[in-house]
């Protein structure tokens, strides 16, 4: 769990140095979004349209993910890490 925990905080400091940099020489995501020809408010309805294909897929999966982790993780031999 650690694992993922570090692997999303490098991530995110990255992506926020990343914008930092890009914010600075006047790069923002409406100039992107027009150099791509996409308008902002296209690209929120793109954003909503995955995110309601993602997200009930998601919490299907995890249905049946989470507790199927929880069974192997309390049945797991003492003293055995996952690591």
């Amino acid at each position: 769990m650690w694992r993922v925990l570090h692997t999303v905080v490098k991530i995110a400091v990255a992506s926020l140095i990343v914008g930092t940099i890009l914010a600075h020489f006047g790069i923002t995501l409406e100039t992107l979004a027009g150099e791509l020809g996409i308008s902002p408010e296209r690209l929120a309805e793109l954003v909503r349209q995955a995110a309601a294909v993602v997200v009930p897929n998601l919490l299907l999966g995890a249905v049946i993910i989470v507790p199927l982790w929880a069974l192997i993780y309390i049945l797991r031999p003492p003293g055995q890490s996952s690591e």
